[in-house]
């Protein structure tokens, strides 16, 4: 399990994410805090993987906070979510090792692409270092891992389909290393597997998906989507 410390000053909206994050499979709220003070506080008593981060807190900025993690040794991973959304915060979030930048309001679909995202780094990371970089093809898997894929316009979505759901698919096939089946897309997105086979099959006839089949002793061979680059 991959635990996470939410921090936001709202506490109704510390209540929503933490509810959003406990319906991804792989991850739970380990921590709340409403204060960069109780935010650190938090991350020093350990076991802290990812730290969901509010920028604008009552006693300091969430990338001030980041900045003062670093300084005293801290490498818990962050992903900002907040309101702000200049040029300038964006920037200094990168720079100090934001993994990824999510703006308010935003969707359950859209926290679930990056943290989904995030358990895909931190897979690879473990992949690939079990084994040693050998190259650049490693390199280029545990920077790949973070990529969120964008959904389709609106204007190209069949009647009943919606684009957070269509992006919520793309990012697991965008992200998976192999080919997946419909049961598989449903238990990476928790949908339900119909809905999953009507979102593949208009993707895949869409050009978005590489349809192949894979056939075992007996039945009908399975459907199986790979995501195909644009």
């Amino acid at each position: 399990m991959i635990d996470v410390l939410v921090v936001d000053d709202d506490f109704r909206v510390a209540e929503i994410n933490a509810k959003y994050v406990g319906k991804v499979p792989g991850f739970r709220v380990a921590a709340r805090a409403h204060s960069a003070a109780q935010a650190l506080a938090a991350v020093e008593r350990g076991s802290i993987d990812l730290v969901l981060l509010d920028h604008y807190l009552p006693d300091q900025t969430g990338l001030e906070l980041v900045h003062r993690m670093r300084e005293q040794g801290h490498r818990t991973d962050v992903i900002m979510i907040t309101a702000a959304s200049d040029v300038t915060t964006v920037q200094q979030a990168m720079r100090l090792g934001a993994l990824h930048y999510l703006v308010k309001p935003f969707t359950f679909a859209a926290l679930r692409t990056r943290l989904d995202s995030y358990a895909a780094l931190r897979r690879t990371v473990d992949r690939v270092g079990g084994r040693g970089l050998t190259g650049q093809e490693q390199v280029d898997r545990i920077f790949g891992a973070l990529r969120t894929a964008p959904a389709p316009s609106a204007p190209g979505l069949p009647s009943g389909h919606s684009e957070p759901t269509t992006d919520l698919i793309c990012g697991v096939l965008h992200r998976a290393d192999h080919p997946l089946s419909a049961h598989e897309v449903a238990a990476r997105t928790g949908l339900s597997r119909s809905t999953a086979q009507r979102y593949l099959r208009h993707l895949e006839q869409a050009g978005r998906l590489r349809l192949s089949l894979k056939y075992g002793d007996t039945g009908r061979p399975e459907h199986r989507y790979a995501w195909v680059a644009p």
